[in-house]
């Protein structure tokens, strides 16, 4: 049975006009973009698998690819991100420090780390910038031998996001002659909610998967105040959303599902934006 609900969880960071003269939208709304915009893919591939993403983390890699990046290959990432990371090297680390503040109350971890073949040179100012802008560190792996190379990754991840993730690749993704690099993001978090559900009030309800069937699941149920609304796609599909607010109050869950349960989620999904 797989369920496929759009939950997105962005972090809020306050940082006006940071990006006017890139493009009207913030660099945070950019990088959550450049995340939906993969988000959208992915669901056109597993249309009824549960699916999982961090825009930040998806903005952070190619962030760092794209330091390193040259010619056409710097064009088409600065293209498909919408902005220099090199011009906005000392916005990107306030993000990055706003995320993972102590202030938000909530437990939010971010790394990053670049994966290069033994042997390999790496020209130290993209090695210099990445740790500088991204907090990146370099390591060096044998891709010569996959499954060992994935042991050293995985074992990095695990560790990055306290045991939750111990698999994230394996041998048959590394090719032990083409791989040069993997870079890897890892995020972790970990918080309460500002209002809190009961388990008392958790109670079997209906819900309608992807393939159009009716399941009866627990589902978490309280009455309080919450930002919400109601809104319509250009096709004219009106759906819900609501903000689920964590207890550090910059961080929040938005969930949006269709109005009409016969509506499929892929009506709507390519019309989630930041916008």
């Amino acid at each position: 049975m797989n369920w496929h609900l759009p939950l997105f969880l962005l972090a809020s960071v306050t940082l006006p006009s940071i990006c006017s003269h890139f493009n009207p939208l913030s660099l945070e709304e950019l990088g959550s973009n450049t995340g939906i915009q993969v988000f959208n893919q992915i669901v056109k591939s597993r249309p009824h698998d549960n699916i999982v993403i961090s825009p930040h983390g998806i903005a952070s890699v190619l962030g760092m690819l794209q330091l390193g990046a040259d010619g056409r290959t710097k064009k088409q990432l600065a293209m498909v991100m919408r902005y220099g990371v090199n011009g906005v090297g000392k916005i990107l680390k306030k993000i990055n420090k706003a995320i993972v503040s102590k202030k938000n109350k909530d437990i939010v971890t971010v790394a990053n780390a670049v994966f290069v073949k033994n042997a390999s040179e790496i020209e130290v100012p993209f090695v210099t910038r990445n740790k500088d802008v991204f907090q990146c560190e370099v390591r060096n792996v044998n891709f010569e031998d996959p499954a060992s190379a994935c042991d050293s990754i995985n074992a990095w991840v695990k560790n990055e996001t306290r045991d939750m993730i111990d698999n994230l690749l394996s041998p048959d993704l590394i090719d032990g002659v083409l791989t040069r690099l993997v870079l890897v993001n890892a995020v972790y978090f970990k918080g309460l909610w500002k209002s809190r559900f009961q388990p008392e009030n958790t109670k079997k309800r209906t819900f309608v998967a992807a393939d159009g069937k009716s399941y009866q699941v627990p589902m978490l149920a309280q009455l309080s105040v919450f930002r919400c609304g109601s809104t319509s796609a250009p096709n004219d599909l009106w759906y819900n959303f609501i903000e689920l607010p964590y207890h550090g109050e910059s961080i929040s869950m938005l969930i949006a599902l269709p109005t009409e349960s016969s509506t499929p989620l892929s009506a709507i999904i390519p019309h989630i934006s930041t916008k």
